[in-house]
């Protein structure tokens, strides 16, 4: 068995971003690219061969593009569908700091309380005050939320990493999925639909617009999505849980007449009744029609008539052979009497002995 460092995080390889906005160029050479809010959710990867897939699924032309403060070439989609569904993994996806990013990377990391790589207080809060998150995205960090989804539809197993810097889109996305993970626990797999909504908020006397990204469980009920872990065939086929059970049809009973009178000895008669028997068709008493009808073939099998055509071959068969011995019959000691029926079944130890 295999053996794992217990300082070290075990997630699925990433296969792309999925991102709330793009940049297109700005018609000012000496200025940075043009940041555009998006409508629809934009899927990037260094695989051609995913953006390209996630077209062909979500609308959308794939497109080479060189991500900010990189040299390095990725792929992009800027896709049509209205909304994307996804599965969410087991445990607690969802990983939020106020970030600070500058030319030597990540500058500040917070997580609202302390800075996480100098280990002091928020710098926001404390030189801005509360509303610290209202100011210029050069003075102050921003809200990052990330979240690793899988994308059922994509190819290869990994993980899709949802990305999203607002205020805003912080709250009702941590509240959605703190939703999904009191329901699960975090110990399944639940699928979600996502979707970029656009709305506006009244601040100070002046109306901002903003975007959030809604994330709910893409399931038929919400009794589906409260009740417990799901399935992981339920997660990929959600409508399944929906559907009405396929009820089982009538009991097909064997033709056990047939059966017995297919016996060449009263012997294998009885073991017919005493499938039967096991299975809950005749009753242990020998009561019921069907042992009454058993027992009339084991007695006519015990006289020498044949079952199939009714012709009796008695006097044929009851003779000694040329040394004068009769063909036997024996029954196992201490085989109990109630296991058979009482009344219709021959107890002669030869063929065509009395009852």
């Amino acid at each position: 068995m295999g053996s794992r460092l217990m300082n070290k995080k075990r997630e699925a390889a990433e296969l792309g971003r999925i991102r709330t906005g793009y940049s297109r160029p700005n018609p000012n050479p000496d200025k940075g690219p043009i940041p555009v809010k998006s409508k629809t959710f934009v899927l990037t990867s260094h695989s051609r061969e995913y953006v390209e897939q996630a077209a062909k699924l979500y609308g959308g032309r794939a497109e080479q593009w060189t991500p900010q403060r990189s040299s390095i070439a990725q792929w992009r989609v800027i896709t049509e569908a209205p909304e994307l569904k996804a599965i969410l993994p087991a445990g607690d996806p969802l990983h939020q700091y106020n970030e600070m990013w500058g030319g030597g990377g990540c500058e500040r990391r917070c997580d609202g309380v302390t800075e996480l790589l100098k280990g002091v207080p928020c710098v926001c809060l404390a030189k801005y005050g509360e509303r610290w998150y209202e100011r210029s995205a050069r003075q102050v960090c921003k809200p990052t939320s990330r979240v690793g989804v899988f994308l059922p539809d994509m190819p290869d197993l990994g993980v899709w990493r949802l990305e999203t810097k607002s205020h805003y889109a912080a709250d009702v996305l941590a509240g959605g999925l703190d939703t999904v993970l009191q329901a699960t626990e975090g110990k399944g797999l639940m699928p979600v639909r996502m979707w970029i909504e656009q709305r506006t908020r009244v601040v100070d006397g002046e109306t901002k617009q903003f975007q959030v990204v809604m994330v709910v469980p893409s399931l038929p009920k919400l009794r589906h999505a409260l009740s417990g872990p799901i399935s992981t065939a339920a997660a990929l086929d959600p409508a399944s849980l929906d559907r009405p059970a396929i009820e089982a049809g009538p009991a097909v009973v064997p033709d056990y007449a047939a059966e017995a009178r297919m016996c060449q000895t009263v012997e294998a008669a009885r073991a017919v009744w005493r499938r039967a028997n096991a299975a809950g068709h005749v009753a242990r008493d020998g009561s019921d029609e069907l042992s009454q009808e058993l027992g009339r073939i084991a007695d006519d099998i015990g006289k020498g008539i044949d079952t199939q055509t009714g012709e009796d071959h008695g006097d044929d068969e009851q003779g000694p052979d040329d040394e004068g011995v009769y063909d036997g019959e024996f029954v196992e000691d201490g085989e109990p009497p109630a296991a058979y029926p009482p009344a219709q079944w021959p107890t002669a130890a030869v063929p065509g002995g009395g009852r």
